[in-house]
């Protein structure tokens, strides 16, 4: 993801400046710009609108909480996506740890439906594939470090250090999301060469134009 022009990275910087102060409402005008972006992050971490939501509203306090720590080494938009990351991974390893436990307990997990794998919706209708639906095929510790250092464009040392893991294991991690993606989008390749593509159907593209327009509306932050 490309950084802010530097207009708005002035103006962020100044808000920053005012929220350190102790400016509550300078504070809140960060979270009003940053949102759209901090959200379509985590919910590309999480795979869930929900659980993003979660995420981000304790990112958001971890940020307000941290700002005496800011030391502006980075610019705002990279310290957040990197706090909203290790919320994330946090959050997903108690899902994960929760979703063991539930299956410990006795719960039966529901079989998925035919068709309910993007990829499989994909070869069995000749559904243009694009990356963001092939993201959430993959597990979600190489979905984390492909979309945070492809999509965020975040080095590795960082991260690693955000999702506690060491920089040979996210570089092996992205190298093999890196290999599915190339694996999965290859029938989406060749359609755009030239085969026929069936279109997205009505309901689906608007879930997809739906989601983005949430994605715009700022969840308030209780500070």
């Amino acid at each position: 993801m490309n950084d802010p022009g530097p207009h708005r990275q002035a103006a962020l910087s100044a808000l920053v400046c005012r929220a350190r102060e102790g400016d509550k409402a300078a504070f809140e005008d960060l979270v009003r710009l940053t949102y759209a972006d901090a959200f379509s992050l985590a919910l590309r971490l999480t795979g869930d609108e929900q659980d993003a939501r979660d995420v981000l509203q304790e990112a958001y306090l971890r940020a307000y909480s941290g700002l005496a720590r800011f030391r502006g080494d980075a610019t705002f938009t990279t310290w957040l996506y990197r706090i909203t990351a290790n919320r994330a991974a946090t959050f997903m390893t108690k899902r994960e740890r929760h979703h063991h436990e539930s299956l410990d307990a006795g719960l039966q997990v529901p079989e998925r439906s035919p068709g309910s794998d993007p990829a499989e919706r994909a070869s069995t209708s000749c559904e243009l594939v694009d990356v963001a639906r092939v993201l959430d095929t993959l597990p979600p510790s190489w979905r984390a470090v492909v979309v945070l250092r492809d999509v965020y464009d975040l080095p590795y040392d960082v991260v690693a250090e955000e999702l506690g893991v060491t920089v040979t294991a996210a570089k092996i991690r992205v190298h093999r999301a890196r290999k599915r993606l190339r694996e999965q989008l290859g029938p989406a390749a060749r359609l755009q060469r030239g085969d026929r593509a069936a279109p997205v159907p009505p309901a689906e593209a608007g879930a997809q134009s739906g989601a983005a327009g949430r994605a715009e509306e700022v969840s308030p932050v209780a500070l």
